[in-house]
């Protein structure tokens, strides 16, 4: 299994309009009905107002390689362009442990 958390510093103030753009596209959904793809989902940090989180899982690299082939793929990066300022990819293997308290 692969994660992958995507952080995307947005221009001030236009992060919920961001997510909005993705959301109204429907990039989400289409990613999450990839063949592969184990979850994809948005998070808003409390205490970081311009960020967003993005944790997508892949079965395999096959399943990251076709998704970064996706016409919805590509339509998001064009929507990088309005929003964000920077973009920090961190990719994670292995298999993910939950802890119970």
């Amino acid at each position: 299994m692969l994660t992958f958390i995507v952080t995307y510093k947005c221009r001030p103030g236009r992060r919920d309009e961001f997510l909005e753009a993705l959301r109204a596209e429907g990039i989400d959904a289409a990613a999450r009905a990839e063949a592969g793809n184990l979850r994809y989902d948005y998070f808003l940090p409390v205490d970081r107002g311009d960020e967003l989180l993005l944790i997508e899982q892949y079965r395999d690299d096959a399943a990251v390689a076709a998704h970064v082939r996706q016409a919805h793929v590509a339509r998001m990066m064009e929507l990088t362009k309005d929003f964000e300022t920077e973009v920090r990819l961190e990719r994670y293997e292995g298999e993910s442990a939950i802890m119970q308290m």
